[in-house]
């Protein structure tokens, strides 16, 4: 055990460990020895690892991120192997693998997930990172969704995200392909947000991530968050009059005074903690 920043003790030897400062929880992928590829120790330390930043109230975004040279290489088979990297799935129960919940719960999230991608990206891996809200990558980072290659199909809903950021035509020849692209690139078709050098990944990742903290309001990110991934599945009618509906619920919390106040007075807003906030998936 170590401790962290904030005195907290964090389990050097933990699939996940985990470290809040600054108002952000730091998410790391922590079995470098196969490129943080995903097992089912992984997909419970992130589960656990996301509950417990989701229930804090002090923190207030996240960042997900991998020690070594993966973010995360697909889906692990064993201690240094994984599934798009190796292929004999024939032993593997792809259930107990995954985990119990789908990658899409990132965005179901009431907090912003940002990723610092620091090295390969496959598979199940790419398909989490998609699911982050925010994605930072360090330069020459390679990328593959590596399924065909496999004898694999698109996996945990990634036929879902990928054409929603990078548009269908682009989708289709990574799907198709499989083939392996880099961060620039990712960047290039509107995957990555930001591509910068990979030692300074995490520090700009972490800084991105502050600034949210610090200025944002939790509420407003809350709701936010779940407009947009909600929205773009409806027709604008429908859109427009639940966000007059929201806007009003909006005008009566304590965070608009805050923010108004704060803007007036040239100081940082001190907006009050997400506590008992409804979860992104009710209705507003």
């Amino acid at each position: 055990m170590a401790a962290a920043d904030d005195g907290t003790l964090v389990d050097a030897g933990a699939a996940v460990l985990y470290e809040a400062r600054d108002g952000v929880a730091v998410l790391t992928f922590n079995r470098p020895q196969r490129l943080n590829s995903w097992g089912a120790d992984t997909a419970a330390g992130l589960y656990a690892a996301i509950d417990r930043a989701e229930a804090d109230p002090d923190v207030r975004a996240i960042v997900l991120t991998g020690t070594g040279r993966g973010f995360c290489a697909g889906a692990s088979l064993g201690p240094t192997t994984s599934l798009e990297a190796d292929g004999d799935s024939s032993q593997t129960d792809v259930a107990q693998l995954v985990g119990d919940r789908p990658a899409y719960f990132l965005t179901e999230l009431r907090k912003p997930v940002i990723a610092a991608i620091n090295g390969a990206c496959v598979g199940i891996g790419l398909t989490h990172a998609l699911m982050c809200d925010v994605r930072f990558a360090a330069a020459g980072a390679k990328f593959a969704t590596a399924f065909t290659r496999r004898g694999l199909i698109a996996e945990h809903g990634i036929t879902w995200i990928l054409p929603r950021l990078a548009g269908l035509g682009a989708a289709m020849d990574l799907l198709l392909s499989g083939r392996t692209f880099l961060a620039e690139e990712a960047r290039e078709l509107g995957l990555v947000n930001h591509v910068v050098a990979p030692e300074q990944l995490v520090e700009r990742a972490m800084a991105y991530a502050t600034d949210i903290a610090a200025n944002c309001s939790p509420a407003s990110l809350a709701v936010i968050k779940a407009q947009a991934y909600r929205d773009a599945l409806d027709d604008v009618a429908a859109v427009s009059a639940r966000a007059e509906t929201l806007m009003y619920e909006s005008l009566q919390r304590p965070d608009l005074i805050e923010g108004i106040t704060s803007f007036f007075e040239k100081r940082p807003p001190n907006f009050p903690p997400l506590r008992d906030f409804p979860p992104l998936t009710e209705k507003g």
